[in-house]
């Protein structure tokens, strides 16, 4: 897997937290000014279960901000729901 330093450095003009809702947890929740964004990181979503057990947390925060899935997965499908997919490699390479 890729290490948590990468995705710090990605994030680093943020603060970044482990994410709590209730029972659930988020991989990262990262903090701008008046911005969030809330991460789920995971091998693969081709999995159905994997795929519930990674959205399940982000669709249950009740607020607008945005939400992201990254994955080693390239397709298509780019969201569900409002929720982002994204691969990590193209993530961790944006400038």
């Amino acid at each position: 897997m890729i290490p948590r330093d990468l995705y710090m450095e990605r994030l680093k003009a943020y603060k970044v937290f482990i994410g709590k809702w209730y029972d659930s947890e988020v991989d990262f929740l990262a903090i701008r000014q008046d911005t969030r964004k809330y991460y789920q990181v995971t091998l693969s979503m081709m999995d159905d279960r994997v795929k519930t057990r990674e959205l399940a947390p982000l669709a249950a925060i009740p607020d607008n901000y945005e939400k992201v899935v990254l994955s080693m997965d390239k397709t298509y499908i780019t969201d569900h729901e409002g929720i982002k997919f994204q691969n990590i490699i193209a993530f961790l390479l944006e400038d």
